[in-house]
């Protein structure tokens, strides 16, 4: 493999699951690319990465050990070749417990994330007094400790009362739910691009529906999304879903949040989902979720966004390196 293209184009080499392959990988993202001497090339995860190529940059969504270890030996062997992004950054994603750390390290006080636990003994769970020994406050969102993309990383419920909370599988992370409207801001990330949409989330949780032991008080967010469907259970949990009046999060918090998320993981795709703490006079915002490479064919304008992106990093490593050869050859010019 040639550590950069021979040709003027740019050789964007992408390594990706089927489904993500299939909802990335758009027509109208291969039309955007060609028309901007951008080559978007699948490389094949059965084959050796050595045979593969050569690119410019590669772009990844999998997590498999051969798979990192490829990656590692092509930076080794290939500096030119830019990776996004490197494996051990994306690894932080993988936990729940990890993942919001970021955020607190970063000390802003306009953002901050839920209260949250991980528990890994059942029993915790079962007592009259599991909320308090917890130090969070009913209801409660309760996932897998795993974010890796899996199936089961995905599963989320909604815990109302102490009788659903005695029903939760360990491990799992337990985090409190805050009101925030029934709306979520998603802020998408592509290097220096900053996108942020509303998107509506879980409707607010009247404080009647903690009180009621009798239910099974856990409620999985599909179950809540079919409810959603019929108005009158709808406007039973919250008053209106406010998507379209909520008023959007200052611009430039967010780029801010964005950039010292970028430098802390060291990632330059992926996207933070905000809400707005319906109690907090002062507007608070708090970060309660973190992907690496979303779906960004759901962010406006993603083609162009993306093709700009892929070309930078290209233009970035390709005058690095010009840069490096040229004061190469003034030092042994100047031997």
């Amino acid at each position: 493999m040639s550590n950069l293209s021979p040709s003027p184009r740019y050789r964007i080499g992408y390594a990706l699951s089927p489904k993500k392959e299939q909802s990335f990988i758009t027509s109208s993202l291969i039309t955007h690319a060609n028309q901007q001497c951008v080559d978007l090339i699948r490389i094949d995860p059965a084959k050796p990465l050595t045979q593969q190529g050569p690119f410019d940059c590669i772009v990844h969504k999998l997590y498999k050990p051969d798979w990192t270890h490829q990656l590692h030996q092509l930076s080794l062997n290939h500096p030119n070749v830019v990776v996004v992004d490197p494996p051990e950054a994306i690894e932080r994603l993988h936990n729940r417990v990890s993942m919001l750390e970021v955020v607190t390290q970063l000390r802003n006080e306009t953002f901050w994330v839920p209260n949250q636990r991980v528990v890994y003994d059942p029993e915790i769970l079962r007592g009259a007094d599991a909320i308090r020994e917890l130090g969070l406050r009913l209801p409660v969102i309760a996932k897998q400790v795993s974010a890796d993309g899996g199936a089961r990383s995905h599963e989320m419920c909604l815990v109302l009362n102490l009788n659903g909370l005695s029903k939760l599988e360990t491990p799992i992370v337990v985090q409190e739910f805050v009101n925030h409207g029934g709306v979520v801001f998603k802020v998408y990330v592509v290097g220096d691009h900053v996108k942020c949409v509303k998107r509506r989330s879980l409707p607010d949780v009247p404080e009647e529906k903690l009180n009621d032991n009798t239910t099974e008080g856990l409620l999985s967010f599909s179950q809540i999304s079919n409810s959603a469907r019929n108005e009158e259970e709808e406007d039973d949990w919250c008053s209106g879903s406010g998507t379209e009046k909520a008023e959007t999060p200052p611009f430039e918090l967010v780029v801010e949040l964005a950039r010292g998320l970028r430098e802390a993981m060291g990632l330059r795709l992926f996207n933070f989902d905000l809400i707005r703490d319906s109690r907090d006079k002062n507007g608070r915002y708090l970060v309660i979720d973190i992907n690496y490479f979303p779906g960004y064919a759901k962010m406006p304008s993603y083609e162009s966004v993306l093709v700009d992106f892929f070309k930078h990093v290209v233009d970035e490593r390709r005058n690095k390196t010009s840069g490096l050869e040229e004061e190469h050859q003034e030092v042994r010019g100047g031997g």
